[in-house]
């Protein structure tokens, strides 16, 4: 390993690119710990500190790398992006332009891309606007009895917002140029810091809490879930192709073979994101109606909001196996395969084309799927168990969308450089 990133050191043009992203990395963390004008900070800081469970915000904190709740520039992090693109996602689906615009190539993508910074600019005024409005009322962080702002007028309002805003723009910006200028795709590299910049703070927690057998414990189960996560991200169901020989003029093209990969989580993190932000609004209801301690809202925070309840964890998990079986039912479609391999003369070997193709791969993919699903399950009810067992908190390092994030961040970075590294006679990293 270390004899391949020497190669990949001394290769001049990976070493200039992986250079170049460590330089926009530590821009990036830098952004994340500059207050945002009109923070007051210390009072942050001594509120933050009294903290003990910011699960309302867990999510959007975590993809900000802790700087939503400090209320930096950087605050709203890439959330705002991965909202947007899962919007235009969904959207692709039911609106005939955009898939007409998917099926154009390169110019037809480039403008979807378009599409989506507009709808994440829109996204993150409204998220720094909400953001803004809960830290001038003293709702942002719970139990906080101190101002977190300066100056509570329209000024201070107005520019606060306008900087986040401004601030999600230059993340969105950043990735780009990662993905242009670096290695791997900018906008999961930022995610994978912000994610990574968390965790270390929260393993220690750990240990502060429980004491050093338990830490002990949790990291060898630590290294067991991470070890699955890898092999369940790795694996993947190749469906054989043959391509029929063709004669076009005096030219024979055609007769080869190669495979459709179905992995076994083709849905990637979506589903648990989608789960995760449904879960958030009854907790969003209890805090802004918290006045009533029955009824509805005392139906809700008893047991939709600390996650600690198994009827949260059992909401949470069906959750998770129905968006899997969605998310992968509009973003893999067994007609349209079915009839591309048709149209340039492939086939399945044993499944006619056409009908049967389609049905053979519908049936495949719903197979694969529910694994997939169930995997996706367990492994985000790990912080919530964690929370129960040894009385964690929801940013539990081990579990969740967390080490989904960074195993499979991680994964795909070492694909692209290990592919840069063949390309120039390397042997790579899994050499």
């Amino acid at each position: 390993m270390l004899g391949a990133f020497a190669n990949a050191f001394r290769t001049p043009d990976l070493r200039r690119k992986l250079l170049f992203v460590l330089l926009i990395i530590v821009i990036f963390r830098a952004g994340s710990q500059i207050p945002a004008p009109g923070v007051h900070v210390a009072n942050v800081d001594t509120c933050l500190n009294q903290l003990e469970d910011s699960s309302l915000y867990s999510l959007i904190n975590l993809f900000s790398g802790g700087a939503l709740l400090q209320l930096t520039i950087f605050a709203l992090g890439i959330m705002p992006y991965i909202t947007a693109s899962i919007i235009l996602q969904l959207l692709v689906v039911v609106i005939p332009r955009l898939e007409a615009l998917k099926k154009e190539g390169q110019a037809g993508q480039t403008k979807i891309t378009q599409y989506t910074r507009y709808l994440t600019l829109g996204l993150a005024l409204l998220q720094a606007t909400g953001i803004v409005a809960l830290a001038r009322s003293g709702n942002l962080l719970q139990n906080c009895n101190q101002p977190l702002l300066h100056d509570d007028g329209t000024a201070t309002f107005l520019v606060l917002v306008i900087t986040m805003t401004a601030g999600t723009a230059v993340i969105m910006w950043l990735g780009e140029l990662i993905t242009d200028r670096g290695v791997g795709n900018g906008m999961s590299i930022l995610i994978f810091t912000q994610v990574v910049a968390t965790f270390p703070t929260a393993l220690w927690a750990v240990q502060k809490s429980q004491g050093w057998w338990t830490f002990g414990v949790v990291m060898a189960i630590g290294l067991v879930i991470v070890a699955a996560v890898i092999f369940i991200e790795q694996a993947q169901r190749r469906i054989p192709v043959q391509y029929a020989r063709r004669m076009v003029g005096r030219k024979m093209f055609g007769g080869s073979s190669t495979y459709i990969p179905l992995k076994v989580n083709q849905a990637g993190i979506i589903p648990v994101i989608f789960a995760s932000s449904l879960l958030y609004l009854p907790a969003m209801a209890v805090q802004f109606n918290n006045t009533s301690s029955s009824g509805w809202v005392g139906f809700l925070n008893d047991y939709f909001v600390d996650g600690s309840h198994p009827l949260y964890m059992a909401v949470f998990f069906l959750m998770i196996i129905f968006f899997t079986y969605f998310y992968v039912s509009i973003t893999f479609n067994p007609q349209e395969v079915a009839d591309n391999m048709k149209k340039y003369g492939g086939f399945i070997p044993g499944i006619r084309a056409g009908k049967p193709t389609e049905d053979y791969l519908s049936y495949v993919l719903s197979r694969i799927t529910l694994p997939g699903a169930l995997y996706l399950g367990l492994i985000s009810l790990i912080p919530l168990i964690a929370l129960v067992l040894i009385d964690a908190n929801q940013n539990f390092p081990f579990g969740g969308t967390s080490i989904l994030i960074m195993v499979g961040v991680a994964l795909d970075t070492v694909k692209q450089i290990e592919s840069q590294l063949q390309q120039r006679n390397y042997e790579g990293f899994l050499g």
